[in-house]
């Protein structure tokens, strides 16, 4: 039934018997946070895609993961209560020292930040982190990353979801002692792909492209250096 999971999550998978630290949800379960921000992006937009992606990742890999995510202001010390937070929008992102200092002891705690440029963010994200990490840089991550390999394979990186500047996809890191703690998606549009189809009416395989990656960046979040 599992052929196509990697052994080492099998492994963890037994081994942690599905107890981690405390949660705000169900304590047998992964849970997850949508990162909620101030400056006017719209950070809840595709309200349907990080269930989407928690269902179709608990279809292909024997993890418990709770799909009903929960919303986390990104100064909250909350977000402690989650291994993985996804953030997205289309615009202006505004963080004070605050909410910098927060999620930067988050991601130096063990944190994993996904972020997924939905046409707009860049430029805000790119301030944003410079800010949070003024001593690091974005670095792309190469093919062979592990990220590209958890569940499904994709030797070419980042499939492209949805076409905006007809620029390749890219997938940026920030590694924190060796940690890949921030992984950044720019010009995929991998989260709208996981939205219920009516939405942006993408094309079935295109979905399953988009899930079969975000299970892979959620499988590696929640197994990688744990």
């Amino acid at each position: 039934m599992y052929s196509n999971v990697p052994k080492y999550i099998l492994i963890f998978v037994l081994a942690v018997g599905f107890t981690l630290p405390t949660t705000a949800q169900d304590s047998d379960s992964f849970n997850l946070a949508r990162v909620q921000y101030r400056g006017g992006g719209d950070w809840y937009n595709n309200p349907s895609a990080l269930q989407n992606l928690a269902e179709f990742a608990r279809q292909q890999v024997p993890i418990a993961i709770n799909p009903e995510y929960d919303d986390v202001d990104i100064g909250s010390p909350d977000l402690f209560n989650y291994p993985f937070a996804f953030l997205t929008g289309h615009g202006t992102i505004t963080i004070n020292q605050a909410e910098a200092s927060n999620l930067r002891t988050y991601l130096q705690n063990g944190g994993f930040l996904y972020v997924d440029d939905d046409y707009g963010l860049d430029e805000h994200f790119r301030k944003m982190i410079s800010k949070i990490f003024p001593d690091e840089e974005l670095i792309e991550l190469p093919f062979d990353h592990p990220i590209y390999h958890q569940v499904f394979e994709f030797h070419e990186g980042l499939p492209k979801i949805h076409e905006h500047d007809g620029k390749p996809p890219q997938g940026f890191g920030i590694f924190l002692e060796g940690r890949l703690a921030v992984f950044y998606t720019y010009e995929t549009n991998l989260g709208d792909g996981w939205t219920n189809p009516d939405v942006h009416n993408d094309p079935a395989a295109v979905r399953e492209k988009a899930l079969q990656m975000g299970t892979n960046i959620l499988i590696y979040a929640l197994t990688s250096g744990r």
